[in-house]
């Protein structure tokens, strides 16, 4: 124990140093300017305003760029959110006006205007940034022609006037407009035509605090405004769980009441066939599962993510994160994965221990590369894809070495030690009952109580609890929507746990008084099978809900959505696992048994 103390020093001040840095980001920048001092203008990226993951490099298009580009150093999280920022040509001071300097005089060739005639048509957008506020703005328009049906004239935004909203030393806030000026007719160009871009500079005072300047970014938003609060949902989902705790709570309180009172007769005379039901399997109802390493390293690796997720809830309810750095997010999933992975070690094999297993190593092993290998082979399909376009969703290989180096060096030894303090459980379960050497018969059922029905029910009932807060989500992750309710969001977590669990429990109790004693994996699936819910939704979302194309978009959407309904399925798994785990012992525990 003194050991594990040790080494594990390092790893928490690594976290305090993680919560430091998120603590620090979240505050945005503050850097302070001096009276005609530089500021830097960083061009980031730029892609179709209708695939948000389809995002290249702005000196990929034919612009200015300096002779040797200089890339700013960020943070993981940017990098996984597809960031690339370098510096730019503007040259910008500090409170001083300027008006239509020029940039560079660009010379296109046939293949530059082609780009730049599919950059406008697809709606492309660029993405500057200045002391971490974003500045977007659309690379052209079209314009319609309004005599030949689909035909239009396409023009490129050649001017950019910058505002620099300031207080006292700080800006709080900065927007680019590139309608001042007419724009380009790239169809009067021709090969070799010299296109000059210029740029001007305003700056206002403004009286809103530094403090305040994240509100200011959010209400003057290029994308769409920042999701309100949406009540019909939650009422909704409020409505169901209160209605399935009561439901539950009948069969608690009133069916098994007479259940234990049935069983619990004393009367020597009463009919041997009376006794069915439930407390007929109670010799079977605790013999372990088939295949109980595969089922251990599915409850441990949910007991993982259901960490990782409140982890998560609790740092965004605290503001640690930005509402317009989402890559804020994604640094602190991959850092709470790495470090909660002793607890999957530790649940995983603590379960098997318990069912009797004794390859714990082999354990572990499945328990580390359960989740790792199916992210990893999702991962290098959607970035090979990614690369092949040229794409900044791509990741470099420096990012992908300290993403490897994290899970072998952190996230594997913490599994290990999680294993060895878990195999260190004593066997057996400690049940109420005790089970037969030789299983019982298991009794034909009609079909509405098959498990694949079950299924279906349960992950029905645990979907539709957050059936509508999952399009808000989607919105943000795959939208353009800025989505800032962390504390309604954990209000439908809560909700969408304890309707699982409601669910678990009537399912199983079904289950048992139909004389079938494996209950173990239909939990799971009971539970889990949400995610077949969620990916009909990720479907439906993509095909009616967005104005996302291309097999890009498609790849990476498909991609991590079957990524996203996997951890569905073992975080929600395990929840309606341990909520049957519980009721099965108490309702066993209150039965006098021969």
């Amino acid at each position: 124990a003194a050991m594990t103390q040790v080494a594990m020093k390092p790893f928490h001040s690594l976290l305090l140093l993680c919560c430091a840095a998120a603590l620090l980001r979240a505050a945005g920048g503050a850097e302070l300017y001096k009276q005609g001092g530089p500021v830097q203008v960083y061009v980031n990226k730029v892609g179709p305003y209708f695939n948000p993951h389809e995002t290249y490099h702005y000196y990929q298009l034919p612009v200015c760029r300096p002779a040797t580009i200089v890339h700013k150093s960020m943070s993981l999280g940017e990098l996984l959110d597809g960031d690339r920022m370098a510096q730019s040509m503007f040259d910008i001071r500090f409170g001083q006006d300027a008006a239509d300097k020029v940039l560079c005089s660009k010379q296109l060739s046939a293949a530059d205007l082609e780009q730049l005639r599919t950059a406008v048509e697809d709606l492309y957008y660029f993405e500057f940034v200045v002391d971490d506020i974003p500045v977007r703005g659309f690379v052209g328009h079209l314009e319609e022609t309004g005599f030949v049906p689909h035909s239009h004239k396409v023009f490129l935004w050649t001017h950019f006037s910058f505002r620099f909203y300031f207080s006292g030393q700080r800006i709080v806030f900065v927007k680019v407009v590139t309608q001042e000026k007419a724009p380009v007719d790239l169809a009067k160009l021709q090969p070799g035509s010299q296109v000059a871009f210029t740029y001007s500079v305003a700056w206002v005072k403004s009286d809103v605090k530094f403090e305040d300047r994240a509100k200011l970014i959010k209400d003057t938003s290029f994308f769409p405004k920042t999701l309100e609060i949406h009540w019909l949902s939650v009422i909704n989902s409020l409505i169901l769980v209160l209605l399935l705790i009561g439901f539950v709570t009948v069969i608690l309180f009133r069916i098994l009441k007479k259940d234990f009172a049935r069983y619990n007769l004393e009367d020597e005379e009463a009919d041997e066939d009376s006794d069915n039901g439930w407390k007929t399997v109670h010799n079977d109802v605790f013999r372990p599962p088939k295949h109980k390493c595969f089922f251990s390293a599915t409850i441990g690796v949910g007991a993982q993510f259901l960490a990782i997720i409140t982890g998560l809830f609790v740092m965004a309810l605290l503001g640690l994160f930005n509402v317009h750095h989402h890559g804020n997010i994604n640094s602190a999933g991959i850092v709470l994965y790495a470090f909660t992975s002793g607890i999957a070690g530790f649940v995983s094999c603590r379960m098997f221990r318990r069912l009797g297993g004794e390859r714990w190593a082999r354990n572990v092993l499945l328990t580390s590369f359960l989740f790792a290998f199916p992210l990893f082979m999702v991962w290098a399909v959607v970035n090979s894809v990614a690369w092949a376009y040229g794409t900044t969703q791509a990741l470099p290989w420096s990012t992908v070495l300290l993403l490897l180096c994290l899970w072998l060096f952190l996230g594997f030894p913490l599994t290990i030690l999680g294993g060895m303090a878990g195999k260190n459980a004593p066997p057996g379960l400690d049940a109420p009952c005790r089970t037969k050497n030789i299983p019982r018969e298991i009794p034909a059922v009609p079909c509405y109580k098959t498990w694949p029905v079950h299924c279906l029910i349960g992950g029905f009932l645990s979907f539709s609890a957050v059936s509508v807060e999952l399009y808000y989500i989607y919105a943000t992750v795959w939208g353009r929507q800025h989505y800032t309710l962390y504390g309604i969001l954990a209000v439908v977590y809560i909700i969408l746990l304890s309707v699982t669990a409601c669910v678990a429990v009537a399912l199983t109790y079904f289950q048992l008084s139909a004389e079938d004693y494996r209950w173990w994996w239909r939990s799971v699936f009971s539970g889990g099978s949400s995610a077949f819910f969620v990916l009909l939704y990720s479907a439906f979302f993509f095909y009616f809900r967005s104005n996302m194309s291309g097999l890009l978009q498609a790849v990476e959407f498909f991609g991590y959505s079957i990524l996203l309904c996997y951890v569905f399925f073992l975080t929600l798994g395990t929840v309606s696992f341990a909520a049957s785990m519980q009721f099965v012992r108490y309702i066993y525990t209150n039965i006098k048994m021969d």
